[in-house]
């Protein structure tokens, strides 16, 4: 597998697998079929209600916690200094580990003007050894800037919906300039149709692959982190098989151009959409 290394140094796999929606048994199941198929990053979050489920999959591995990346989310109504240690503290114990690899503000909530109050309590629980890098969601460039203004530090990531009808080519300039790695939530769309396109599948058919295996290799080969959501073992093994094979400059400019004005799922836009 290989690896990006995180503006903090620490050292992270290049796809990473997604729990959205994975809960009670089920979810389980899931997350530790996945963890048998070789995935070693694991994104999660306190909205998804599933971060027992998450440290129950580990649990029942076997695999050394060290050996595991996980991902976790402070949600909107707890972004207040008091609130991020009891959250994250509470993370802990759901998930049942010592410390929390990599935290991230999982909406900027602009309108409640706290995320830099966050940013500053989720600094002091990383020193606190609670947390071991810490970085963001859904955040535009000036909430970046604001960030740093304020605190000078800088997140290691930047989680955002991105997929080939959305590209956020605007976005990567940026995260290059100041070192930040971007994650893609979504990055094959969902249910938005991008797997129907009919590029995709001459691609897949040029390349002997399916067509989610080019969309997330098109995200690699750009410098972006995707982290795919699958259920099925066969499904979770496919989207982790991406590195003996390459695209061409063209082909990911072709790709580059699905991308459409409107290409937002749900239209959550971070400067005005708020999660709680």
């Amino acid at each position: 597998m290989h690896t990006f290394t995180l503006n903090d140094g620490h050292i992270i796999e290049q796809i990473g697998f997604g729990t959205y929606k994975l809960n009670g048994i089920n979810g389980v199941h899931a997350i530790h079929t996945a963890l048998k198929a070789g995935y070693r990053v694991l994104d999660t979050a306190y909205n998804y209600e599933n971060e027992g489920a998450v440290g129950k999959a580990i649990k029942q591995s076997g695999i050394p916690r060290k050996d595991i990346t996980i991902i976790s989310k402070l949600p909107g109504r707890y972004q207040s200094y008091d609130d991020v240690f009891q959250t994250i503290q509470e993370s802990l114990f759901r998930l049942g580990v010592d410390y929390i690899d990599i935290y991230l503000i999982h909406w900027p909530n602009p309108r409640q003007g706290l995320y830099v109050e966050a940013w500053k309590a989720m600094i002091a629980a990383q020193k606190a050894g609670l947390i071991r890098s810490i970085g963001v969601c859904n955040f535009l460039p000036e909430y970046i800037d604001t960030l740093k203004e304020e605190t000078g530090v800088l997140p290691v990531i930047n989680q955002i919906e991105l997929h080939p009808y959305f590209n956020q080519e605007n976005m990567i300039s940026f995260h290059k300039e100041n070192d930040i790695l971007i994650q893609a939530w979504s990055p094959i769309g969902r249910d938005n149709g991008v797997l129907n396109e009919t590029c995709l599948k001459h691609l897949a058919v040029k390349y002997n692959k399916s067509v989610a295996q080019i969309v997330l290799k098109w995200h690699i080969q750009r410098g972006i982190m995707p982290i795919p959501k699958a259920t099925k073992p066969h499904r979770q093994i496919e989207n982790y098989t991406l590195f003996d094979f390459h695209l061409s400059e063209e082909d990911v400019h072709q790709i580059n151009q699905l991308t459409r004005e409107e290409g937002r799922r749900k239209g959550q836009d971070p400067a005005s959409y708020e999660e709680f």
